[in-house]
């Protein structure tokens, strides 16, 4: 049961900020032959550091306005942090001088539980005020099916100065069974002022699809168990109906939670890899849900000719008669035996499930500023499977309260590409939505990896659900590109990007190193433009401490743009500065209201300059947080 408050604290608050003038500057909008972003790896001292990073989060751990950089390897393994050792993890201070240092080892952060004198192993990180004691804490997932790890998911708490130890012991998801995650979302689902946390699962140890689990905080840094009691348990891969019906486990490759309804109330998501639907969990209101997961749109498009599937020509080709072959076109590879169908199997691949498509990361922004969240969700997709494998793409939310997204296509939107050779293939994991410009529209970028020619893909927003492609060139240059971190790490009122770099299947086009490479914004440099933008960062009383879950509405320049402060999402972990960043465009300030997540969703609103990082304390007075 949600605690009861103080009816005058249920009332919008509206006031004025402290008495602060507004940097009121020229206005940046990036156009085409504009240079917006510089790799500037070397200059922050990346080029020696995280040797193989594509897991990637950018969170203030230790609180002094400066955001910092958490990197994962793809493998999973214990740090050996002696000279030459083979290393997994890096936590990386922004020192505020330009360049980032490895305290990893030094700040406790991945000590065992099970007592190795090397780093605990788990390559996914999320960052939350656990205790409310106005630090971040850090829980740390940890993938064995096999049982041969000692350590388990586990979580470090911050005792205020960025240094970790370990926390209380009895949490169900210290689990010591099979424990593959594959995302994590710290949400607090029932607005009691403590943060619950969404943790989905891969597959088991027999390479079943797994149950994804949710977990409430209990209080005293201890958390159990409560995915059947929230209505989230989901069916095992028995029967057809249920699979095509989204009620079966997924094979999940991300979290996320999110208010797509609009009521308060995070709804969860788990997307799954595989060609099997995605699964989203309508909140109810009372800490339960239910499966939305097909009819919201989100398990899987609504393209379901596979007749262009090359595997399926060839399997026709051979099988003429076989049920729905008749009309199916001759295909365009060689096709002489059932083994050359490679990507084929007629009796399961013609059903909804098989005609989804293969998601890593979805991404919950208001993309199109009219105040509902869509989503945006990387996929990875084959040149021979056709056009009913689900390309990376934008689910626009209609605003219904029962959460129905619309798909109208990347030839609709502009988020197009060029493929460069026959043999394509979209190796899209992750991605994200910000507003590199400040120009008030949101921007998306997508990072392709794993593949021959892959790269990363920035499109810059022209409004009414458009957008433009930003060359190479003139965004970001990087090859197999996965992993995504988002912050102003210089604090120069712009959104500077941190990506990742994978070794799978590398060729030419691979860098020497996999270390992290970071991407400096410098958008309206050139033209000596300075941004309009406006920062804030949310601390709770009544919510939680770190405000996850928190909706805020910027209006300014007769533009309402709505971003909510998230707990982690995306694929093995993703989660950007914590701190939420508005272009302004050509306004000076902003009225702004922000929707708490506590048990009564109190609303305050105030008018804030721009020009300024504000530090938003529930109940109190918006104070300026900028740097010396």
């Amino acid at each position: 049961m949600r605690p009861s408050i103080p009816a005058l604290l249920v009332l919008a608050a509206c006031g004025e900020a402290d008495d602060t003038a507004p940097e009121c500057r020229t206005g940046t909008r990036w156009a085409p032959g504009e240079v917006a972003f510089r790799d500037a790896t070397a200059q922050w001292g990346l080029d020696g550091l995280a040797a193989t990073g594509t897991r990637l989060a950018a969170v203030d751990y230790d609180g002094d306005g400066w955001p910092d950089l958490a990197v994962r390897s793809p493998s999973q393994g214990s740090d050996d942090f002696g000279e030459g050792g083979t290393r997994y993890t890096w936590l990386l201070h922004n020192t505020g001088n330009g360049t980032f240092e490895d305290v990893t080892q030094a700040s406790g952060a991945v000590t065992s539980r099970a007592g190795l004198t090397t780093g605990r192993p788990g390559q996914i990180w999320a960052f939350a005020d656990v205790d409310n004691d106005q630090d971040l804490d850090l829980l740390t997932g940890l993938a064995d099916t096999s049982g041969a790890w000692d350590d388990t998911t586990d979580l470090v708490l911050n005792d205020g100065s960025g240094t970790f130890a370990l926390g209380p012991a009895g949490s169900d998801f210290q689990y010591t069974g099979v424990d593959a995650p594959a995302g994590i979302s710290f949400v607090d689902v029932d607005r009691d002022g403590l943060v619950d946390v969404w943790i989905t699962q891969y597959a088991d140890a027999s390479g079943s699809a797994a149950q994804d689990r949710l977990y409430r905080n209990r209080g005293g840094a201890l958390f159990e168990e409560i995915t059947s009691d929230a209505g989230l348990r989901a069916a095992r891969w028995n029967a057809i109906d249920d699979i095509n019906a989204g009620l079966a486990h997924t094979f999940a490759w991300s979290a996320l939670a999110c208010d797509l309804s609009g009521d308060g109330d995070l709804e969860l998501l788990s997307s799954c890899y595989g060609r099997a639907p995605n699964h989203l969990w309508l909140s109810r209101g009372d800490g339960t849900f239910t499966n939305r997961s097909v009819d919201s749109g989100y398990a899987y498009d609504d393209r379901m000719d596979w007749s262009d599937n090359e595997s399926a020509r060839c399997w026709c080709h051979l099988h003429p008669d076989d049920e729905d072959c008749a009309g199916v076109p001759e295909p365009n590879i060689r096709c002489t035996r059932d083994s050359d169908a490679f990507r084929w199997d007629h009796t399961y691949d013609r059903e909804p499930f098989r005609l989804g498509g293969n998601s890593g990361t979805t991404v919950c922004a208001d993309v199109d500023n009219d105040g509902h969240m869509d989503l945006l969700t990387t996929e990875i997709v084959h040149w021979d499977v056709g056009s009913s494998s689900d390309p990376s793409e934008l689910a626009f939310n209609t605003g219904d309260p029962q959460v129905v997204l619309e798909r109208p296509g990347n030839d609709a939107t502009g988020l197009t590409r060029t493929h460069t050779q026959a043999d394509w293939n979209d190796g899209d994991m992750t991605g994200a939505v910000f507003d590199f410009d400040n120009d008030g529209l949101p921007d998306v970028l997508v990072g392709s990896s794993d593949y021959e020619g892959t790269h990363a893909l920035l499109w810059h927003n022209e409004g009414s659900r458009t957008f433009q492609s930003v060359p190479t060139s003139e965004g970001i240059d990087h090859h197999r590109s996965h992993g995504v971190a988002v912050a102003d790490f210089d604090r120069d009122g712009d959104l500077d990007v941190v990506l990742g770099h994978s070794g799978a299947r590398c060729g030419a086009d691979c860098y020497e190193t996999f270390n992290a490479r970071f991407f400096e914004n410098v958008t309206g440099e050139d033209q000596d433009e300075q941004p309009n933008f406006l920062q804030v960062r949310l601390e709770g009383t009544l919510a939680n401490r770190a405000a996850i879950g928190a909706r805020v509405a910027v209006r300014a320049g007769g533009v309402t743009q709505t971003q909510e402060v998230g707990g982690g999402h995306g694929h093995y972990g993703i989660q950007h500065d914590l701190s939420l960043h508005f272009g302004l465009g050509s306004a000076c300030e902003a009225e702004v209201t922000v929707r708490w997540p506590d048990a009564a969703l109190s609303t305050e609103t105030f008018t804030l300059e721009g020009g300024h990082r504000w530090h938003v304390v529930q109940g109190g007075t918006p104070a300026v947080e900028d740097l010396p």
